[in-house]
């Protein structure tokens, strides 16, 4: 267990618990509520408010609804370049790089010799093959960013899964104490076809995290599973564009995409802190 006491707590907390308490308060509209949630999280946070659609904390019924808040137009504005692949979120750099680093077939690294594989991940061998030797990014959403996430690439769904897991916070210090925390948090795992193979969009909850909704089928988390559930959306000709809204988190979190080998390379000198904006190229895309 990690030796920082906040972190060794998170082992021992109901998470669901807390997280299930967390989202009553998001949603709360009573003004006292989420007025003093909102002025908290902006002081704490320095959130910057001009950059809302709404810059006006109180034009915000709910803690959530400020949380979740859409942008200004052209606040993010995509990578012109039709070979750039977009980064997914605003946040900043958790990890990144080839899957199998170092040296590990199948692993993605996640801090201080601590990785994990993409089958456990994705919760499928079958489907964590079309990745081996491929390419991840890990992008933390703090809580003074941008909640929704974007597609980095023109996809059309397959499938979705519903993998269930602990809460464990996925700030910086538990990501380096907890072991194959990515693969042991709840989890919403959005399987794309596109143009180049697969990609696989995944959104990782985190402790006090109350939900994850995606566009397409509204709110996915809670309920908080209990088994793998599995949804599939073959011939349903469900489309989301590049650069477009995939889903978002309610508080902060985390999302890892991954790309299969030879079809892109990360942006040079991308590293772990690094801060991420929606939009911005996260890897170029090689010629086919």
């Amino acid at each position: 267990m990690s030796r920082d006491p906040i972190t060794a707590l998170t082992y021992v907390l109901p998470h669901r618990v807390l997280s299930g308490l967390a989202r009553r308060l998001a949603y709360s509209e009573h003004p006292a509520v989420s007025r003093w949630l909102i002025d908290t999280v902006v002081r704490r946070f320095d959130v910057d408010l001009a950059e809302a659609a709404a810059s006006d904390p109180r034009a915000y019924a709910s803690f959530n609804a400020f949380f979740t808040r859409a942008l200004r137009e052209g606040v993010h504005v995509a990578d012109p370049a039709p070979d750039a692949l977009l980064m997914p979120a605003d946040g900043r750099i958790s990890q990144c790089g080839p899957i199998g680093h170092p040296d590990e077939r199948g692993r993605i690294f996640q801090a201080k010799g601590r990785s994990f594989t993409t089958t456990e991940l994705l919760g499928d061998a079958a489907a964590a093959e079309a990745f081996d030797e491929g390419t991840f990014a890990t992008v933390y959403l703090s809580p003074r960013d941008y909640h929704r996430v974007h597609m980095p690439w023109t996809g059309r769904l397959r499938e979705t899964v519903h993998i269930p897991g602990r809460l464990f916070s996925v700030g910086t210090s538990a990501v380096a104490a907890v072991p194959r925390l990515f693969a042991r948090n709840e989890r919403l795992v959005c399987h794309f076809d596109t143009d180049f193979g697969p990609m696989a969009m995944v959104m990782v909850g985190a402790l006090l995290v109350s939900g994850v909704e995606t566009v397409w089928s509204g709110v996915e988390i809670p309920k908080y599973a209990r088994s793998i559930t599995r949804k599939d959306y073959r011939g349903r000709d469900i489309v989301v564009e590049r650069f477009a809204e995939m889903a978002r988190f309610n508080y902060g979190s985390t999302v890892i995409v991954l790309l299969p080998p030879g079809v892109a390379d990360l942006v040079p000198g991308l590293a772990p802190e690094q801060v991420t904006r929606v939009g911005q190229r996260l890897a170029t895309m090689r010629p086919r």
